[in-house]
């Protein structure tokens, strides 16, 4: 199914004693590129979560949020600086003696120094962490990857329309490519006929004259081109892998051809009908800079 490249998903859970939030959201880029947004401490999950977005997006820059908040206390440990409370204590020994008064140095007074007590977290277990992110990485994929499959289908829709007025602009440009040569053939014996006064006129010439045109001014080749890459960029949308770049060059193709029709085109309406085309590649090739 063809996908956008841009495209948002969110999820929210509680996992094994941790709320997990992860947000999602990519927009176009040539390949994939993962920006992500993940507490400190639990960096080590960074290329876990690149290694598995990457099984479902190919191209896109995205980026991940992904916010934990531990429900329990249990992975909270407070450690005691002993030989700075130590040091305190001595201290307060030593100014009692000295200066003749009572020592009231108490456990509460010395925890008032932040230094003697620090608050630390145990060593997370990674893979219970991963295995708690993965499933709600999981929950917001599927809604960012959702989107992305809707916005394809406008995507995929649109082209598709743009496509068929292709074709018929094809048709057309088929259908009066004969008839300028024959209408080149009348205006040619018109015009040695007003420039010569004998109505005898070799009638070879005129026909050599015409065949040398018609050669000059074919588009056979091209508009079978141009039928066989708009086949081709129909049958991409039915593709299950991504297709973004192989229509991006293919729809050069397509320009190519049409300009080239352009160049041989000595025929004010199958001009307009070229510009026409051309119009309607530049739209689809917009379209597709956001297919995945």
């Amino acid at each position: 199914m063809i996908k956008s490249m841009t495209g948002y998903g969110r999820a929210s859970a509680e996992v094994d004693s941790m709320m997990i939030t992860v947000e999602l959201k990519s927009v176009n880029h040539r390949y994939f590129e993962l920006s992500s947004r993940i507490p400190r401490v639990y960096g080590f999950l960074d290329e876990k979560v690149k290694s598995f977005l990457q099984e479902y997006i190919s191209r896109g820059k995205v980026e991940c949020y992904i916010q934990i908040d531990t429900l329990e206390a249990d992975d909270v440990v407070v450690k005691v600086n002993h030989s700075l409370a130590s040091g305190y204590i001595c201290a307060y020994n030593e100014i009692a003696q000295r200066y003749d008064i009572r020592n009231d140095i108490s456990v509460s007074s010395l925890t008032r120094y932040s230094d003697v007590l620090s608050v630390h977290k145990e060593q997370a277990d990674e893979e219970k962490v991963w295995s708690a992110v993965k499933t709600v990485l999981q929950q917001a994929l599927e809604s960012f990857i959702k989107m992305r499959e809707t916005e394809g289908e406008r995507l995929k829709e649109d082209v598709l329309v743009r496509a068929d007025t292709i074709l018929e602009n094809v048709e057309f440009i088929e259908q009066r490519s004969p008839q300028t040569v024959s209408e080149y053939r009348v205006k040619l014996e018109t015009r040695i006929k007003e420039l010569v006064a004998d109505a005898n006129i070799d009638e070879q010439r005129i026909l050599t004259e015409a065949a040398i045109f018609a050669d000059k001014t074919a588009v056979d080749e091209e508009t079978v081109r141009l039928r066989s890459h708009i086949e081709q960029l129909y049958s991409m949308f039915e593709d299950e892998e991504s297709v973004g770049r192989k229509m991006d060059f293919l729809i050069q193709e397509i320009n190519r051809e049409a300009n080239t029709i352009g160049s041989k085109a000595q025929d004010v309406e199958i001009s307009r009908k070229v510009l026409d085309i051309k119009a309607e590649v530049e739209k689809i090739r917009e379209q597709i800079q956001n297919i995945e």
